[in-house]
Parts: C-alpha cells; structure tokens; sequence
C-alpha cells in the first residue's frame, strides 16, 4: 500500500472529487427506494400533488446518481492511468539502476512482465478501489440501516441472511484468491516462454525442437485453461447460493408483512423499498467478494513490483564523489571475484598495472576471467576481494559521469537498440555531430556500408537489429565505443564476428587513431593481440603470465599451446 499512498498524492484533488462521486452515487442508490416507498403511500393516499413533488425527486435523484457515476468513472480512469504510468516510470528508473547482478537475479523476461502485466494489475485494482470498493461500504452499512428503519420488526432477517451469504461465501472466495495468485504466475511463465522462443527462433528451428517447444508452451496454456474454468466453476456454484438465500429471504420478508397487513397496513408500501434494500445488500456482499479475489491480483502484482522498487542496487556511487578528469591507467590489486549465486570465485587474486596509452590483449581459454575482468573496469560489478583503479582513484570513490566518461566497453555480443544508427552512435556520445559519427565509423570500418545508405546515419535500425548482419552489428558497436574519445577502450572479443581483412583493418585504424587511449583487447586468436605492448594470460580465473608475445611463447607453457595450436589450424586451413 505505501507504492499506492506514495503515487496517489499527485492526484489528491482528483481523488478527493472521485470519493465524493462515490458518495453521491451510492447516496442516490439508497435514497430510491425510499422516494419509492413514499410514492407508494402517495398511491394509496390518492395524493397526486404529492405524487408529482416525489417524482419529480425521484428523477432528479436518479439523473443525480447517473451523473455522479458517470463522473466517477471519469476520474477514477484517470488516477488509475496516472498512477499506473508513474509506477512503470518509477520501476523502470529503478531498473536502470540495476547492476549486472541484480537484472540477473529477476531475469530480464521476468523484468519486463513486472513492468507490463502487473502494473496493469495495480491500474486495474485502482480503478476497483475507486469505482466499486468504495461505493460497497456506504451501500452495505446504507442498506443495513434503511431496511431495520423501513420495517424495524423485520431486522432479523437481514441479520440472518448477512450471516448465511458470508458463511457460505468464505471459503469459496479463499479458493478463488489462490487460483488468481496461480494465474499470475502461469501468465508470467506463458511470457516468458513466448519471449524465449521468439528471441531463439534460430535455435530451435536449427536443432528441430518446435514441436517439443509446442507442448511445453501447451502444457502451460493447458494449466492455465484448467485453472481458469476452475474459477468459472466457483463462480457458478456461488451465484445460485447467493440467490437462493437472498430469494429466501425476500420470500419470507413478503409472507410476514402479507401475514400483518391488516394490523400494520403502512407495511404494504414500505415491502418494496426493503426487498430493495435486501437486494441491494445481497449486491453489496457479492461484489464485495468478487473484488476482494480479483483486487488479491493486484495485491500479487503489487508485491512483486515492490520486490523490484526494494531492491538495493550492487553497485552504488558516492554522489558527492567529485568529477575528475581521470587518466588512462589501470590497476587490479589482489581482486578476487564471485558471481552472485556461484560458490567458485571467476577471478582469483588477480594482480597487474596498464599505464596510459598502452594496448595491453588478454587470452585465455573460455572460461579463465577474461570477460570478467573487463566488466570490473566500468564497473559493471564489484569484486568481491580487492581494488581495481582507473585514473589511480579506487572505482568505488569515482564519480560515475567521469568514469563513464573514461571507460568504453564494447561487447562481444553487439546489440543495436531500434531507431537509427545515429541514434545507437549518439549512446557513445549524446552531442556526437556528423562528423563525430563519420570519424568513428571509419575506424570501425563501418563507414563502407553506411556510407552506401541513401540516408547514411539516419538509415533505420530495425528491432534486434535484424536489418544487419552480425559483422556490420559488431562494426557500429566498436564506432559507438570510440565515438567519445574515451581514455581506456575495452573490446571484449568484439571483432569475431569479422573476416580476417576487416580485423585488421580496424585494429591499423585503432593503433593509428587511438593512440593516446589505453586500449584492451580481450580475444580467443593470440593473432587479434600478437602486436599488443603486453599481454596477459588468464587460465581458471588467475592471471598466469604477462609479458610480450615473444616472451610468453618462451616461458608460459600455457600461452605456447594456444599459440601453437591455433597456428597449425591456420597452416592447415
């Protein structure tokens, strides 16, 4: 409830007009019947001035609640879409906060319905809240009360059929809060494994698996059919109850005022307004109950969206570290690292110093810490043991603009986000200019095929990138990486995806362009980093051996024999 409370004082004014609605509508519900009644007696007076007067009221009460309602909902979709858009807003801003380590703790599909389905959850459970569970109370306790006032003698009816309908009611409302808590889970699931095979579309139709991915995503569906006609099921078998024990109650209501009438003959105008005031108590419990099992959907998604907005970022910066202007060097001081949930370290004691302006590559077999060591220098995680420096200042007491400003990271795995090339460049730079972009794209060696585009940088990106292949994806990757001159360029395997020719181009043009910046080649081929002013070799999450490639082909065994084995499989290709 503190997210809704927190969310809902923006639109206190709205609020307070949509309560009022609220009141003034169910006020007119109640007050119906009662008009009716004395048009009743107006009848059987024969008082037609009356009449008129009270039909007119009648109208005006009527048209008054209509209003009222009308108003209601106007107000009540409009907080609840606000309030539903500043949550998503405030979970998303929460989301970009994230380290590496806690996107991974939820999974990004998890993630993704967290800021979908259950925000949807929390607008519809406001929109509840404001157009219906509010209005029950004031025509539960309403209806109570006119009906004791209409016929007094008759008051332990009501109290006995409030009794049954709730008796009855409880257990089935607890079953069908537990299936709407099911439900979300297997809506989540059903998310997940439609994102899943869309985004490993090749996968599976490469390995033949459509049809066992068919039945899994079935065998969900089928559970969420089962639970579905479940709830219909309860909701069948509640209705006729509520009905038989509120018809009961009528009926007995119009056997004993019938049986009286000759000595309470004002009973004859008043049965109609009380059977109306029993029906609308009847309406009253039901919808009750029916909202408290649907709004329980929204309290799920509430929870869930709350674990999201609780949840402490890993990595956090001092904001009153100030901006430096940091140099190119790096360090690693006995840095030790364990990813969250893993219980053997991926990086142990690790210990070197780059000096600025050096090209320093890291081999080593998959698996040995080289990706890690790389996420540690833009600190996308911290290490568990140790310090690592950028400029000579610890990353936990550096100002984040400035390292981001120093430190560029371009992954193996190039990701485009939808819009245009200039817009993915701009991520590198947001005041990039044309010119920025070219210089870039030249040295990415991208410039040969956006250059070809009718519209150049503003060539449309489409979504995943799909409009490209995998070697003009990793190209624009490495341009957004220089494009802001950064003092320490990290690439992460980011040219596998290249023929021989255009790696070796881009690493001429990154020797030639890039001269003042540390850079740090991370690759499988010893050929990527042969050139590099020192490399260093990582095996099992230690560093080795460090040294120039001559050196380390004399004495790191473990460097010869990926140097030698990857030269005889060139020799024999």
């Amino acid at each position: 409830m503190q997210i809704l409370i927190k969310h809902a004082k923006p639109y206190r004014g709205l609020l307070i007009a949509s309560v009022l609605a609220v009141v003034v509508m169910a006020g007119a519900s109640l007050w119906q019947p009662h008009l009716f009644q004395k048009m009743i007696s107006a009848i059987l007076a024969d008082d037609k001035s009356k009449l008129l007067g009270l039909g007119i009221q009648l109208i005006v009460v009527a048209l008054l609640g209509i209003a009222a309602g009308v108003l209601n909902t106007i107000l009540a979709g409009k907080v609840s879409q606000g309030m539903a858009a500043d949550i998503r807003a405030e979970e998303y801003a929460k989301i970009q906060s994230f380290s590496f380590g806690n996107i991974e703790k939820f999974s990004a599909g998890n993630l993704v319905v967290r800021m979908t389905n259950d925000v949807n959850q929390v607008q519809q459970l406001m929109m509840m809240l404001l157009s219906t569970v509010l209005r029950i109370p004031i025509l539960f306790i309403g209806a109570i009360v006119l009906a004791i006032y209409t016929i007094p003698s008759l008051w332990w009816i009501i109290v006995l059929m409030i009794v049954l309908i709730v008796a009855s009611s409880a257990g089935i409302f607890a079953k069908l809060g537990k299936s709407f808590a099911k439900i979300q889970s297997l809506i989540d699931t059903n998310n997940t494994l439609a994102k899943e095979n869309l985004q490993g579309v090749r996968v599976v139709k490469s390995f033949n698996q459509e049809g066992n991915e068919t039945q899994r995503f079935t065998d969900n569906t089928d559970e969420l059919i089962r639970v579905n006609i479940k709830i219909g099921y309860l909701f069948n078998f509640t209705f006729p109850i509520f009905m038989i024990i509120s018809n009961s109650a009528i009926t007995a209501a119009i056997l004993l005022v019938g049986k009286d009438i000759v000595k309470h003959p004002e009973n004859l105008a008043a049965i109609s307004p009380f059977v109306s005031y029993l029906t609308q108590l009847l309406m009253a419990i039901m919808i009750g109950g029916m909202v408290s099992t649907f709004a329980s959907r929204g309290f799920v998604s509430l929870g869930r969206i709350k674990q999201v907005l609780d949840t402490k970022p890993d990595v956090t910066y001092d904001p009153e570290a100030p901006a430096e202007n940091l140099s190119g060097s790096v360090a690693f001081k006995d840095v030790s690292f364990t990813y969250p949930g893993d219980e053997k370290p991926a990086l142990k004691h690790v210990s070197f110093s780059i000096k600025p302006g050096e090209m320093v590559g890291i081999v080593g077999a998959t698996g040995s810490g080289k990706t890690t060591m790389a996420q540690l220098i833009p600190r996308l995680y911290d290490p568990t043991e140790g310090e690592v420096d950028v400029g000579g200042v610890n990353l936990k007491k550096v100002n984040e603009a400035s390292l981001r400003k120093t430190v560029s990271l371009v992954l193996q795995k190039a990701i485009l986000f939808s819009g245009s090339i200039a817009d993915n460049l701009r991520h590198g730079k947001p005041d990039a200019t044309p010119a920025d972009m070219q210089r870039a794209a030249e040295i990415a060696q991208a410039a040969e095929f956006v250059d070809r585009y009718d519209d150049g940088f503003d060539h449309e990106v489409d979504e995943r990138s799909a409009n490209f292949s995998g070697g003009q994806k990793q190209r624009l990757s490495i341009a957004r990486g220089v494009i802001g001159k950064p003092k320490i360029l990290i690439l992460d395997d980011s040219t596998s995806a290249l023929d021989a020719h255009s790696e070796k181009l881009v690493q001429e043009a990154l020797n030639q362009d890039l001269k003042g910046t540390t850079t740090m080649v991370i690759a499988e081929k010893i050929s990527s980093v042969i050139k590099a002013d020192r490399i260093l070799v990582m095996d099992h999450g230690e560093l080795v051996a460090e040294g120039k490639h001559e050196e380390l082909v004399e004495k790191s065994s473990i460097y010869r024999e990926i140097y030698t084995t990857q030269k005889a499989k060139e020799e024999e290709a």
